[in-house]
């Protein structure tokens, strides 16, 4: 359950990436750093304001959608723009942006590990069941709820926008094929601009559902990108049903890997999980799905 809990949130910030690299082509390396970004947000928000990390959701996430349209109009695009004996020049502007945010992160806030001291962190419901005569007793830690329903709303929204409204369907067109969508009149430029600050959100989202359960420092943005990559990687590039499911996978195997084996165990497992999906499901678990449709 722990495992299933922690998934619901990593697949919220696979879903970032992977909408990126669907419309854009590109791995975004500096997305765990946007999300560092929003969880000092949603940290000063709080501190200075009062304001409770849940209802930051409503602050943060649109900032960092501006923020991550600017990243895109004024920072990617140029670079998408220029010829260059570097392929992926685009890839590495993204880690550059993200060194930056984390050096200006560390300058401005220091490296001391920061936490929210909410009153319900330590909150736990209990749910005691009789089988055989003998108590089984689950515990739920209250934050780590709330943060997977709140993520699964917001997945939820997120599929409404992208299968029900005109912008949505230009985002889908624009990432199955970017000829035919700009000979059907899309704007295929705006749709990559508003496509990097609709993942900057979904991040940002994440980062304000973390910060109750997770300390914060400067150097958290890259354990987070690599979360992403391996839940991109996992669940199939460029597919948000993948990247969910990837997700929960990833979230379960950490946690029975840190239960099983050992908590320093857990971060390893991740690579495992990554070098697995490239040899045995290189078109990772979206590859499964088109299988069974076909076979239907």
């Amino acid at each position: 359950m722990s495992g299933f809990l922690l998934g619901g949130l990593y697949a919220l910030i696979g879903i970032g990436m992977t909408l990126i690299l669907g419309v854009m082509k590109i791995i975004n390396l500096t997305h765990g750093q946007l999300m560092m970004v929003a969880m000092y947000a949603a940290f000063w928000l709080f501190t200075l304001f009062g304001i409770d990390p849940y209802l930051s959701l409503l602050i943060v996430p649109p900032l960092l959608f501006v923020f991550g349209m600017g990243l895109q109009k004024y920072l990617v695009n140029p670079v998408l723009r220029v010829e260059s004996i570097l392929p992926h020049n685009q890839v590495i502007l993204t880690v550059g942006i993200g060194m930056v945010l984390q050096n200006l992160a560390t300058l401005f806030f220091t490296s001391d590990y920061r936490s929210i001291p909410v009153e319900y962190a330590s909150t736990v419901w209990y749910l005691t069941d009789l089988w055989n005569d003998a108590p089984v007793e689950l515990s739920f830690s209250l934050p780590w709820v709330v943060s997977f329903v709140l993520s699964v709303v917001i997945t939820v929204m997120l599929w409404f926008f992208l299968a029900k409204t005109d912008t949505g369907k230009s985002i889908r067109a624009t990432a199955q094929d970017r000829d035919a969508a700009m000979l059907m009149g899309v704007h295929v430029g705006w749709m990559r601009v508003i496509t990097f600050g609709l993942g900057s959100a979904l991040v940002a989202a994440a980062g304000c559902l973390f910060i109750p359960i997770y300390y914060l420092f400067p150097a958290l943005g890259s354990q987070f990108t690599l979360i992403a990559f391996v839940i991109t990687i996992l669940g199939g590039l460029g597919s948000t049903i993948g990247a969910i499911l990837g997700g929960l996978l990833l979230g379960v195997f950490e946690s029975m890997t840190a239960t099983y084996v050992g908590m320093g165990w857990a971060p390893a497992g991740r690579f495992v999980v990554f070098v697995a999906a490239l040899v045995f499901l290189p078109g990772g678990v979206a590859s499964l799905l088109k299988r069974r449709k076909l076979g239907k």
